[in-house]
């Protein structure tokens, strides 16, 4: 297997982080550097032999680099990320795509024309909690999808007032730089989505800082029925109170998952023996506690329909997952899903081309229904 050879635009901490997880796919090595002169990039340069060049001209064209991995700010991705490709090198990009769709379309193409890959680094469709609620949502374990909820609430303590975060013009905004990921993970659950309204706080007494947005996506469609989700972002928080939660409600129960790398889930609901047994299938080891017992052969029901049950349960799964350590792995089975794609491009992978996207041009469109109000 050919020596797949990495290139880095902007290492930092975060790239640092990203790049130790790349590293481990086999015949895989850090080239170069390039973009920054921190002290992580130089310790790193160090750490794994890798050069630190003084220009991205020099690392996009230099011939060990096969793909090249940005972890700029937002408004550096579409420049960066063109000449890369210009150069015949894969690229892998930090969220979001771009600050824009038009911008994000020109790289699709440009990558297509090229026949090299440009994907978006939004990993959480690798998680194994992604795929068992996609399994319960599909399997109609309980019932039909009726409304979700997502709520971020962040930490700001290491966003100094003067972070490009808080610069529009650099990062997009809070929907475009920070909500892409959720936009993306619903989407594998629920398919396309319609924001339907969207609005933004300014902080008081700043200047014009925009620290807390929420958006309503209506999924599904007018003839099988819509779901309505409300997505919630506010950077706000002490460090030490950032969580996150995301709730789905079906006819028969819901399911709460927390952290923003969803790790830990909590599954209440109704249910027969055939149910309940499915779900334990589902999340083995999960932790079963029975809230009542119904009898079976009194129907009970919601929406106008009935059904048997015979227990009110609760479902508690991964809880003892490490969320960092979850993180890392999810970087390795998104670096590993790409580079399958380099060495046999029709491949199948979670994360395409299409995924960062997709998710920009929902989170734009937030964004722009925000502003309006």
């Amino acid at each position: 297997m050919k020596q797949l050879g990495i290139g880095v635009i902007g290492m930092g901490g975060f790239g640092l982080f990203a790049v130790q997880q790349f590293l481990q796919h086999p015949n895989t090595r850090l080239v170069a550097i390039a973009g920054s002169k921190r002290e992580e990039a130089v310790r790193t340069a160090e750490r794994f032999g890798a050069e630190q060049l003084a220009t991205l001209d020099e690392l996009v064209q230099h011939p060990d680099v096969d793909i090249v991995y940005i972890a700029t700010p937002p408004f550096l991705h579409f420049e960066q990320a063109m000449l890369a490709l210009e150069a015949g090198k894969h690229v892998i990009c930090e969220k979001p795509l771009a600050m824009n769709p038009e911008e994000g379309r020109q790289m699709l193409a440009k990558a297509k024309e090229k026949g090299l890959l440009m994907v978006t680094n939004l990993m959480q469709r690798y998680n194994p909690l992604f795929a068992r609620v996609k399994h319960l949502v599909e399997a109609n374990l309980l019932g039909d999808f009726l409304h979700g909820y997502f709520e971020n609430y962040a930490g700001d303590e290491g966003l100094s007032p003067q972070h490009w975060f808080w610069d529009r013009t650099k990062s997009g905004g809070i929907f475009i730089e920070h909500a892409v990921h959720f936009f993306d993970l619903f989407a594998g659950w629920f398919g396309e989505g319609e924001v339907v309204a969207a609005q933004l706080s300014k902080r008081p007494n700043s200047d014009d800082v925009e620290d807390q947005v929420q958006a309503t996506v209506r999924y599904g469609t007018a003839e099988k029925g819509h779901q309505y989700v409300n997505f919630y972002h506010g950077f706000t928080q002490t460090g030490r109170m950032d969580r996150q939660e995301m709730r789905l409600v079906f006819e028969r129960g819901d399911i709460t998952l927390h952290e923003w790398v969803p790790t830990r889930m909590v599954l209440r609901c109704v249910a027969d023996e055939a149910t309940t047994k499915a779900l334990m299938d589902l999340f083995p080891g999960a932790q079963l506690n029975v809230t009542a017992n119904i009898d079976p052969s009194k129907p009970i029901g919601g929406r106008h329909k009935t059904f048997s049950a015979y227990q009110q349960i609760e479902l508690k799964f991964g809880f003892e997952v490490e969320k960092q350590h979850r993180y890392s792995e999810l970087l390795r089975l998104m670096f590993r899903d790409q580079a399958a794609a380099i060495a046999q491009p029709d491949v199948h992978r979670i994360i395409a081309e299409e995924n960062g996207l997709t998710s920009l041009e929902l989170a734009f469109a937030a964004d722009q229904l925000a502003r309006k109000q």
